[in-house]
């Protein structure tokens, strides 16, 4: 292990829910070095809680400990789990799809069940509408301490069982390539697609072209237009669209010092398509 445990959650931090995870890890062991992923997911999204899981993982070193807690069944019959993920990190989270992009982009190598009672916060077990605190904080903490191994924890489950989100497809045609809009870059509004910069390449699509943008939500259009495909934001005046590659190496649509989703009302997920298309 690497000693160093990530949380995430869509608590906030307007009271002492996050504080008390902490409490609790560092209770486990002093010595353990602490981080946040993020703290502002929005209230029940498991979907962006997958996908900032699949944004920030693979930067962290092999052996780090996440902990996802976007629950809104908690305390119900939905199971806890621990996976390690094929590049060598371990996530510690309700199974409701909080892994569905890691699942499909890394890869899970195993995954157990998490046993609730025999596995939680001694003392905790009359509660049970905290488990980010009493399940997944303590048994991150006792997992990235290396006090135990991720078999301890419970049950071996079958990959196969994990509960997965649907995830938009990329389509190729002679002409266009097609996805769907996956999340924002939040503070700035920017949309993040589900398509490769080295799809887009395959279809024909490149930095420097002139590219016509199509949004669709449920088949309705919502937008379209003409924009340059730039390496920078720079490269268009404040105020104008651009397409670019974003960090994670997928096709990004852009307002230079601008959000382009509250301009335009755009939102994310399978029923938000986008088409990029070459203008020659």
């Amino acid at each position: 292990m690497s000693n160093k445990l990530v949380l995430q959650t869509d608590f906030g931090l307007v009271d002492g829910a996050v504080a008390a995870m902490y409490g609790v890890a560092y209770g486990v062991d002093e010595d353990l070095s602490v981080h946040d992923l993020t703290h502002e997911i929005p209230p029940y999204d498991i979907f962006a809680a997958s996908y900032r899981l699949y944004q920030t993982t693979k930067y962290w070193p092999v052996g780090t400990v996440f902990v996802s807690v976007v629950d809104p069944g908690v305390g119900s019959d939905r199971r806890s789990i621990a996976v390690e993920t094929t590049d060598g990190h371990f996530i510690i989270t309700p199974d409701n799809g909080t892994l569905t992009h890691l699942d499909r982009y890394v890869g899970i190598r195993r995954a157990v069940q998490i046993d609730e009672v025999t596995s939680a916060l001694p003392g905790s077990q009359e509660s049970h509408t905290f488990h980010g605190r009493d399940v997944y904080a303590y048994n991150g903490a006792r997992l990235a301490s290396g006090q135990i191994k991720l078999e301890d924890l419970g049950k071996p489950l079958a990959i196969g069982e994990l509960v997965r989100l649907p995830l938009g497809n990329v389509t190729t045609t002679a002409e266009q390539i097609s996805g769907t809009i996956d999340i924002l870059d939040i503070r700035f509004g920017s949309l993040w697609t589900n398509i490769s910069s080295a799809a887009a390449r395959a279809a024909g699509i490149a930095a420097g072209d002139q590219v016509q943008v199509t949004i669709r939500n449920n088949g309705k259009l919502r937008y379209q237009n003409q924009i340059p495909f730039t390496r920078t934001f720079a490269a268009v005046s404040e105020g104008e669209p651009l397409v670019y590659v974003n960090s994670l190496l997928n096709l990004g649509v852009a307002i230079n010092q601008d959000s382009f989703s509250k301009l335009y009302h755009i939102g994310t997920g399978v029923d938000w398509q986008i088409t990029f298309k070459k203008i020659d």
